[in-house]
């Protein structure tokens, strides 16, 4: 490619089209394109590229934590979970209907994981998806009152097509918290959907929100439509730690095999006997 034609593509932003030219000229020749076909390849270059790019930057923007699939979770140690829910979860059709997810179970069950696979699955199909811890959230919210950036801050978690919130129940939630979380929910409701990680059921979850009435509130809006997935398993990492300890290294010397012990018994034997 000639640097005239680049900077031409560079101003139409094709950057597609400029990584894959000189390949494609390349097929071309070798497959005798027709210039239409030519022009259909590009042109998907370009669409894949910007597709791509796109991926990228909502993921950055999305903050998850790690990066986690559904293809990696393990279902066999989590029989409570039905696979079939939650590959249909991951087509987002959730999302398109505007409705919530609640992943309830004890603490290393998986959630937060599932979580963050589906939010990658709403990525890949073009929807902006935004992680955070409650605590992060509320600090986040909290701190924006000092500024008066507040309206500003609290559109950051409106506004994405899925909000993942992780970790409620952690601790209780104070007057303020409690505000701000109902302005979140009550802002989403219907127009955008919510995911919700907690390690308490769904009966305690009252408990942990300062103000009755706002906790009706918050509650009553948030499972409207909801689909809720209830773990009922054990820990992964108190398995991962258990497998650990019973692979602990043995310090000292270790044992003689019966083998070697006798081999060592002969060799005294016949020492003596040569001094005799």
């Amino acid at each position: 490619m000639n640097d005239a034609l680049q900077g031409k593509l560079k101003k139409l932003h094709f950057s597609g089209i400029i990584k894959t030219t000189d390949m494609r000229i390349e097929q071309a020749i070798r497959e005798k394109l027709a210039y239409q076909e030519f022009l259909e390849i590009l042109i998907n270059d370009e669409l894949m590229n910007r597709a791509n790019n796109g991926n990228h930057r909502r993921l950055q923007k999305a903050k998850f934590p790690q990066h986690k699939t559904m293809e990696e979770f393990n279902f066999s140690y989590q029989p409570s979970i039905n696979r079939q829910t939650i590959y249909h979860l991951g087509t987002c059709e959730f999302i398109r209907k505007k409705e919530n997810i609640a992943f309830i179970g004890p603490p290393g069950t998986g959630k937060t994981h599932l979580a963050i696979a589906i939010g990658i699955k709403a990525v890949t199909q073009g929807y902006t998806v935004l992680f955070s811890t409650l605590n992060d959230m509320l600090e986040d919210l909290y701190m924006s009152r000092a500024d008066n950036s507040f309206q500003q801050r609290l559109r950051k978690y409106v506004q994405p097509d899925l909000l993942i919130v992780d970790e409620l129940g952690l601790r209780k939630l104070n007057q303020t918290s409690v505000d701000d979380f109902y302005e979140v929910i009550a802002k989403r409701y219907e127009q955008r959907s919510t995911i919700i990680t907690s390690n308490k059921t769904f009966e305690e979850w009252g408990k942990i929100l300062f103000d009755p009435v706002l906790a009706t509130a918050i509650l009553d809006r948030f499972v409207h439509h909801c689909n809720f997935i209830v773990i009922n398993g054990d820990s992964y990492r108190m398995r991962e730690r258990e497998g650990l300890t019973s692979h602990t290294v043995k310090r000292g010397r270790p044992k003689k095999s019966a083998t070697a012990k006798a081999t060592e018994d002969d060799a005294v034997e016949n020492d003596t006997e040569s001094m005799d």
